[in-house]
C-alpha cells in the first residue's frame, strides 16, 4: 500500500517568537498583519490557534491526529507568522537558526514519520545560502518562503544564487504566501485569506516563470501550497499573453509548459478544482496537502481526496508516491 504523505503541516515555534518579543520592528509589523486581516478576523484567528497549540508544539499530539487521519507521515514547516521578513540580518539569521533547530528536534522525535522543513530570510538574500545549508546540516529537507519579502518579488535577479544552491543541494523549496499586498481592501470577511493566499500563490510562480527563474534552474523543487493559487486553473490567459505580447516573453516557453517543472499540494477544497489541477500540472506534480492543523486546511485529506474521484493510478500518486519519490523515500515503506 501507497505510504500517505503530507506535505503541507506546520508547527509553531514559541522560542523563536521569545526571540524576537523585544525587536524593533516588531511591533509595526504586527500592526500591518492587523490592518491586512481586519479585527473581525483576529477576533477568530486568536481562539483558533489557541485551540490548535497542542497540535502544533507536541509530537505526540500531532501523531495522534495523524493516525485519525491516516497519516503516516508528515512534511512540517515553520507557521508562516514565524517569517518575520521585517528583521534585520542579525536578527533574521538567528530567526532562521532557531526555527531550523526546534523544527528539527521536533521532528527527530518520531523521525519515521516526521520530516521537516526550515527557514530562509527572504529580505535578504545574500543571506539565504547560509539559513538553506544550516536547515540540511539539521538534517531538514530544504525551506519554507512566503510569495515575497518587502519590495521583493521572486523575480529578484538577488534571488539567483539561491535558486543555483537550492538546485544543486536538491533541496525543496516550499512557498506559502503569508500577508497580501492588496491589504485593507482583504479586511473583511477573512478575505485576507480566501483571496489573498490564492492571488499571492499565483504572482509568486508567474514571477518565477515569466522571469525564466525555471528557465535557468529546471531542476529546482518548488512546491506551491494551496495548489499554486488561482494559476493553474486559469493559466490559459497567460499562455495568451505569452502569444500576444512580446513583454510577456520573458520565459522560453508557454507558461503553462512551467507548471510541470512545479509541484502543488492538494488543498484546494473543491474535487473539480483538484481534477483541473492535476489535468494542468500531470499526475506526477501533485501532492497530499493538509495546513494541518489550521481551520483554513482539510480534517481529513484523504477524503477530500477521494472526493476528487481520481483513477486509481492517479490517487495514489497524489496521496504519497509524488512524494516519496520527491524525498527519496520507498513508496512502500
Amino acid at each position: 500500500m501507497t505510504t500517505t504523505i503530507d506535505v503541507h503541516a506546520h508547527i509553531l515555534l514559541p522560542e523563536l517568537e521569545a526571540l524576537v518579543a523585544d525587536s524593533p520592528g516588531l511591533a509595526e509589523a504586527k500592526a500591518l498583519d492587523a490592518r491586512r486581516n481586519g479585527p473581525e478576523a483576529l477576533a477568530v484567528s486568536g481562539p483558533m490557534v489557541a485551540a490548535r497549540i497542542p497540535r502544533l508544539t507536541d509530537a505526540d499530539a500531532r501523531l495522534t491526529a495523524m493516525d485519525e487521519q491516516g497519516v503516516d507521515i508528515q512534511l512540517v514547516s515553520p507557521s508562516p507568522s514565524h517569517y518575520h521578513y521585517w528583521a534585520d540580518e542579525e536578527t533574521a539569521l538567528a530567526v532562521c537558526r532557531v526555527a531550523n533547530a526546534a523544527t528539527a528536534a521536533h521532528c527527530e522525535k518520531a523521525p519515521h514519520r516526521l520530516r521537516g522543513l526550515g527557514l530562509a530570510p527572504l529580505q535578504h538574500p545574500r543571506m539565504m545560502i547560509d539559513a538553506l545549508d544550516d536547515a540540511l546540516a539539521h538534517g531538514l529537507l530544504g525551506v519554507e518562503i512566503s510569495s515575497h519579502a518587502p519590495a521583493r518579488e521572486l523575480s529578484d535577479p538577488d534571488y539567483e544564487p539561491f535558486w543555483s544552491h537550492a538546485e544543486a543541494t536538491g533541496a525543496l523549496v516550499f512557498l506559502h504566501p503569508f500577508g497580501c499586498t492588496l491589504d485593507e481592501r482583504l479586511d473583511r470577511w477573512y478575505l485576507s485569506n480566501t483571496v489573498g493566499q490564492p492571488t499571492e500563490n499565483a504572482v509568486a510562480l508567474s514571477h518565477l516563470i515569466f522571469s525564466g527563474v525555471l528557465d535557468r534552474h529546471p531542476a529546482l523543487k518548488i512546491i506551491a501550497a494551496h495548489g499554486g493559487g488561482y494559476l493553474p486553473t486559469h493559466i490559459g490567459r497567460s499562455d495568451h499573453a505569452w502569444r500576444a505580447r512580446p513583454d510577456a516573453h520573458g520565459c522560453a516557453q508557454p507558461p503553462s509548459s512551467y507548471l510541470r517543472r512545479l509541484y502543488f499540494d492538494s488543498l484546494v477544497h473543491d474535487p473539480d478544482v483538484l481534477r483541473t489541477l492535476i489535468r494542468a500540472a500531470g499526475p506526477t506534480r501533485v501532492l497530499l496537502g493538509s495546513d494541518f492543523p489550521f481551520d483554513m486546511g482539510s480534517d481529513d485529506p484523504l477524503a477530500a481526496l477521494r472526493a476528487a474521484e481520481l483513477p486509481p493510478d492517479e490517487f495514489e500518486a497524489v496521496r504519497g508516491a509524488n512524494a516519496a519519490a520527491l524525498i527519496n523515500l520507498d513508496p512502500g515503506k
